[in-house]
């Protein structure tokens, strides 16, 4: 009995070694891996905590500038002065944005005694050196004798399109346009109920 127990005893103790060693580096791993997980968790931190203190402010001020308007001021109005008309044909009167006007067309003549000719003349003021856009009606109508009327069209300005304000926040604007008249055109004199608009607006 004794013999039998030594040689189970020997035999127990040869499996156990290796069993011994396993377990023994399985706690080791199990030590490196309880610490290896923490620090992982603390470096994630801290680089996120490096992100969050990488980040910056700053203020910027807030200002705003207030000009004058633009303003237009009439100074002359539109007159196409004198013209003599045939019974069998019409024609057109053009006047530029210079006061020096011209016929077109067969039935109109310009006499010698032109009476009052004259562009419209507007003052433009505002912000001195600012541009400003310039908006010109296409058509309008004047009225004379029986109701008789005549077509005024093809408005032009100088300056044409876009102006530029002087230093001293002025510019003068004239305007020129043309006349048709028609045949037998009733003699006297022709105007318009209401004045013709012109329009100017910063750029």
């Amino acid at each position: 009995m004794l013999t039998c127990g030594i040689n189970f005893i020997i035999k127990f103790d040869v499996v156990m070694k290796p069993l011994k060693k396993l377990f023994q580096n399985m706690k080791k791993r199990r030590i490196k891996k309880l610490f290896f997980v923490p620090l992982v968790t603390m470096a994630i931190t801290l680089t996120s905590g490096n992100i969050s203190f990488a980040q910056a402010s700053a203020t910027a001020a807030v200002s705003a500038t207030v000009i004058v308007p633009v303003s237009l001021a009439k100074n002359d109005d539109m007159n196409f002065g004198n013209a003599a008309v045939s019974a069998s044909a019409g024609g057109v009167v053009i006047l530029n944005s210079a006061s020096s006007r011209s016929a077109s067309g067969t039935g109109v003549t310009l006499p010698a005694t032109t009476g009052t000719v004259t562009a419209a003349n507007f003052t433009v003021s505002g912000a001195p050196s600012y541009t400003y856009a310039i908006t010109l009606p296409s058509t309008a109508s004047i009225t004379g004798p029986s109701s008789s009327t005549m077509t005024v069209n093809s408005f032009t300005s100088t300056p044409s399109g876009t102006g530029t304000l002087s230093t001293g926040g002025t510019q003068t604007l004239t305007v020129g346009a043309s006349l048709s008249v028609t045949a037998g055109q009733h003699t006297g004199t022709y105007t318009n109920a209401s004045a013709v608009p012109i329009t100017v607006n910063y750029n």
